[in-house]
């Protein structure tokens, strides 16, 4: 359980460190998997990519936003397992556009 409310206190990113570790790796040692069709040029790339985003990720200090962090890191692991190269954080579907209130609205058919 954390310690702070909104921010993260020391003991929660101690609490953190192991995790964060371990998909940094797993991540690392994902992208040169042989599943995934990729040139050497390309991997070095993603690899540089990804220290960036994990260099970025070690400053922040909302628990929601590091909660956040980790779940799309799993997420990104997952995709690489299967072959496949997480282009977005999430795969959302297109927005719909919206009506005014004065047009009508479509029925369904």
């Amino acid at each position: 359980m954390a310690k702070g409310l909104i921010w993260a206190t020391a003991e929660d990113l101690v609490r953190n460190r192991p995790k964060v570790i371990s998909l940094y790796r797993q991540l690392l040692r994902s992208l040169n998997s042989p599943n995934l069709s990729m040139t050497l040029a390309v991997r070095l790339a993603k690899k540089s990519e990804l220290r960036a985003i994990f260099m970025l990720a070690a400053e922040e200090r909302s628990l929601h936003n590091i909660a956040d962090l980790v779940d799309t890191a799993e997420y990104a692991l997952s995709r690489l397992r299967k072959g496949e190269i997480p282009r977005y954080p999430l795969q959302l579907r297109p927005m719909e556009p919206q009506l005014s209130r004065d047009e009508p609205r479509p029925t369904g058919a």
